[in-house]
């Protein structure tokens, strides 16, 4: 198999799956929790015991390979990329915040302006102000 972390997918999260999945992978390859060269599981393999569609994790796939962080061969599957672009710490943190602070505040009901203007006044700022 692979030496992939444990992946959840939540019915409740009102991001579609294969972007929870995009998102923990992602976030997994950036952090180095998987390292260059780790193979994942197959698409069918990972759709089933996610209980996903292989189309959803095949999406999940495709965009981190469009994204340079995965490459598929045939007969090598799908491995992390040699040339992963590196996010620092910081940034890892930062996008992690920021995807649970817009989760959150979907699942509370709040739309992208509302979501917005909280974050600008959490900034300090005005959002509809000259900045």
């Amino acid at each position: 198999m692979s030496d992939l972390p444990t992946l959840t997918v939540s019915a409740a999260d009102p991001t579609p799956p294969y972007e929870q999945v995009r998102r923990q992978l992602a976030t997994l390859i950036h952090g180095g929790a998987l390292a260059v060269g780790t193979r994942l599981p197959p698409v069918r393999q990972l759709a089933g015991d996610l209980s996903l569609a292989v189309g959803t994790v095949a999406r999940a796939y495709r965009e981190l390979e469009a994204a340079g962080l995965l490459v598929t061969r045939r007969g090598g599957g799908t491995r992390v990329a040699d040339a992963v672009p590196r996010a620092t710490e910081v940034d890892t943190a930062l996008r992690y915040a920021a995807e649970e602070y817009v989760t959150r505040a979907r699942l509370a009901g709040a739309g992208d302006d509302a979501i917005v203007n909280a974050l600008h006044a959490a900034l300090g700022h005005s959002h509809g102000g000259s900045g």
